[in-house]
């Protein structure tokens, strides 16, 4: 009941006239079944956008320190991440990763709609960066189409490291389903899921305009990236399939 009252009456009014977004491809999202959507991650408000436009409940991956925080702002946080019906999650360790496969694997066993962030964490810079497998492990373990969405604009209507937002216009760009059936059996390979991701990430990149950043935007964010590395990479041509 909360994540329809947030969309239509508190936040989603509030979204659409400071964002007025721009939808394109949204057929591409089945009307009932489960359905992976990839995004790039540009903001906080990229979850929101993509609430708003998709007729359909969106369940997210959270991560647990949004149900773990302290004082009144926790006490906020953890109610509206829970009345939205997101699940927490660990990060910290393989262990913890395991975990947040498995809460996938089962959120789309009951036909719901995943919204998952490849890139792990949001840009630093508005460019994309470099895919994580953990979406490819669900989808190859799944056989759950995946469904590439471009988010623009976000980043100048909710600014990284901003508490104001501002008037901009969001473009929500959906692509068409990716069909990973043809790897069935090949979850665990390292080199399929690479594979598998790359061709996700190069879709996003065609579809949203980003320039592409071979390094984990994580890494970078935490000075670890290996800066002899070429900034800016063109995924391998064999990951557009």
């Amino acid at each position: 009941m909360w994540y329809w009252l947030f969309k239509y009456v508190f936040m989603g009014p509030l979204l659409s006239l400071l964002g007025r977004p721009k939808v394109e491809g949204l057929e591409h999202v089945p009307t009932s079944g489960a359905c992976i959507l990839a995004s790039n991650h540009l903001a906080v408000a990229d979850s929101f956008y993509k609430c708003l436009v998709v007729k359909r409940r969106i369940t997210y991956l959270a991560k647990a320190e949004y149900f773990t925080g302290a004082g009144l702002k926790g006490w906020f946080q953890r109610w509206f991440y829970t009345a939205a019906g997101q699940v927490p999650i660990d990060r910290t360790d393989a262990d913890a990763a395991k975990d947040a496969l498995s809460a996938a694997v089962r959120i789309l066993n009951d036909g719901k709609v995943l919204g998952m962030y490849p890139e792990g964490t949001r840009s630093p810079d508005g460019r994309l960066y470099k895919g994580k497998t953990g979406l490819a492990r669900v989808a190859l373990e799944t056989g759950i189409p995946v469904i590439p969405v471009a988010l623009i604009g976000t980043d100048v209507v909710n600014p990284p490291g901003s508490k104001m937002w501002h008037f901009g216009r969001v473009q929500v760009k959906f692509g068409k389903p990716m069909d990973f059936t043809r790897f069935e059996g090949l979850a665990g390979n390292r080199f399929i899921e690479r594979a598998v991701i790359d061709e996700v990430m190069y879709e996003l990149m065609q579809l949203g305009g980003q320039e592409y950043v071979d390094l984990y935007a994580a890494d970078v964010k935490e000075g670890t990236a290996d800066t002899e590395t070429p900034p800016a990479a063109r995924i391998p041509e064999a990951a557009a399939g």
